[in-house]
């Protein structure tokens, strides 16, 4: 029993001292890892501490690189505008010195006029005492006499210095104007064709009437309708005319009335299909010439302008083609423009653009130059290239130099020979209708057209009129002849007030 008991005891033992020793290995093992997890931890927070280092060291660099960047930025700014500042100040002190020169040069004249004074009031001086000798005279009768005499010579001085230079002036402002002009249209040599509105359609026999015409009526009357255009069917023989004073209308018709005598069968509903398929091509037409035309021109438009801009191809006036009209005064103006040194750009699309108005000017009440001013702010053009548009035609004043490049570009365009025609009845209506007006006034006695009537000549009576009244005659006469009178270009008005007084020495 006892031995039971001790080997109980020592096995107990041993299971502790086991237990113990096992405990103790544990401990150790576990304080080796942990030892080995403060190294780990020990070399990762270090290389964490260098990459923080490295990365802190580059940005540092770099923000050191950003801000001397800036700083030379700043500095170079800074040299600059020292520059400019000494070029500022050299600036001011030849201006100074200039001020200098003119206060000496006023200094001089002062002292030039103190002297001319001095003379002035010795020879007054003079002239009261003889006055006073030879006609009686008091101080102040013959002062005022002296003055009288200085201020009517001075007058006579300063009147010829003034003529002279206005003279001078103006020489030179037309000798300039007049080279500027020459540069400008010799630069811009281009060859000038002019189409004629065509308005009669030839067809192959007289037979075709009978069949435009229709049973009733009924095809004319379709085609008209369709169209917008009177058709004339009179003697002439294998032609039929065309009339409206819509030149688009009329195109479209004269294409539709080809297309049709062409094919040969005429009836409404064949009628309908050609004069639809006419406006098409002639509304492609018009997109293609606007394009065209903006191409030329080196400008871009928008859809709706291009299109009025080719419509144009379809308009003349007084024979002239109103796109070639406006590809003239483009190019004119941007020559003009860059003659005189300004930015051609505005010059080329207002010149582009001045006549826009006259594309629906049949279908709009009012001035050409207002209504193509109107479309051109409805489109979003700028201020200045609707003013240049307005102001063509002098409904508006000019606001800008462009403006007035582009009323200088529509009168050479306008105005050069070959460009317009006029019937012979027109002319001859129009020189009646110039001498006509003329005379209208009541101080008029004779009144001519000279100058294939670009002059309006009037002999005034001259003991009815003043100078004064003459040249307010001429003004009111050019306001009648543009109110009441179409014409190409522009109309010179001339009034005459000439008084001869005869005597007879015996």
């Amino acid at each position: 029993m006892l031995t039971n008991i001790l080997i109980a005891l020592i096995t107990l033992l041993l299971g502790l001292a086991g237990g113990i020793l096992i405990v103790e290995l544990r401990n150790r093992m576990l304080g080796r890892r942990a030892e080995a997890i403060l190294d780990t931890a020990r070399e990762e927070a270090e290389r964490l501490r260098r990459e923080t280092l490295l990365t802190a060291q580059q940005e540092i660099q770099e923000a050191r690189a950003r801000e001397e960047d800036r700083l030379r930025r700043k500095e170079t700014e800074l040299t600059q505008l020292e520059e400019r500042v000494l070029q500022r100040e050299e600036r001011l002190i030849k201006r100074s010195e200039h001020l200098e020169d003119v206060e000496e040069s006023l200094r001089k004249d002062e002292a030039e006029l103190h002297k001319m004074m001095d003379k002035g009031r010795q020879l007054l001086t003079e002239q009261q005492t003889l006055m006073e000798r030879l006609a009686g005279m008091n101080q102040e009768e013959a002062k005022e006499y002296l003055l009288k005499l200085v201020e009517a010579e001075s007058e006579r001085h300063y009147a010829r210095k003034i003529a002279e230079v206005e003279r001078r002036t103006k020489q030179e402002a037309e000798r300039r104007a007049r080279r500027i002009l020459a540069t400008a249209v010799q630069r811009y040599a281009v060859e000038h064709a002019e189409e004629a509105t065509v308005t009669a359609v030839p067809i192959p026999s007289d037979d075709f009437k009978g069949r435009i015409i229709g049973r009733e009526g009924r095809n004319i009357r379709m085609f008209e309708a369709l169209t917008g255009v009177e058709v004339l069917v009179d003697d002439t023989p294998e032609v039929v005319v065309l009339s409206s004073f819509h030149p688009v209308r009329r195109e479209v018709a004269r294409l539709a009335m080809e297309r049709l005598v062409e094919d040969g069968r005429i009836h409404p509903a064949h009628i309908e299909e050609k004069v639809r398929k006419s406006k098409e091509r002639i509304e492609a037409d018009m997109r293609k010439y606007g394009e065209d035309a903006a191409f030329e021109a080196g400008v871009t438009l928008s859809p709706e302008l291009t299109a009025l801009v080719g419509r144009l191809q379809f308009r003349t006036s007084y024979g002239q083609n109103q796109l070639q009209h406006s590809l003239e005064v483009c190019h004119l103006s941007r020559l003009l423009a860059e003659e005189i040194g300004i930015d051609p750009e505005p010059a080329k699309r207002a010149g582009i653009l001045h006549d826009i108005g006259k594309a629906v000017d049949h279908d709009v009440e009012g001035p050409h130059a207002l209504i193509g001013a109107d479309l051109a702010r409805r489109y979003g053009e700028p201020w200045a290239i609707v003013n240049a548009i307005a102001s063509h035609h002098e409904n508006v004043e000019p606001g800008t130099i462009t403006a007035v490049l582009i009323q200088a570009a529509d009168t050479l365009s306008a105005a050069r020979p070959g460009a317009r025609k006029e019937t012979y009845e027109r002319y001859i209506q129009r020189l009646q209708d110039l001498e006509r007006l003329c005379r209208a006034y009541g101080q008029v006695k004779e009144a001519f057209a000279v100058q294939a009537g670009r002059e309006g000549r009037g002999m005034v009576r001259p003991e009815k009129t003043t100078d004064e009244v003459a040249a307010k005659l001429a003004y009111d006469i050019a306001r009648q002849i543009e109110e009441q009178i179409q014409y190409p270009g522009e109309i010179k008005v001339t009034v005459i007030r000439q008084a001869q007084y005869v005597e007879t020495a015996h």
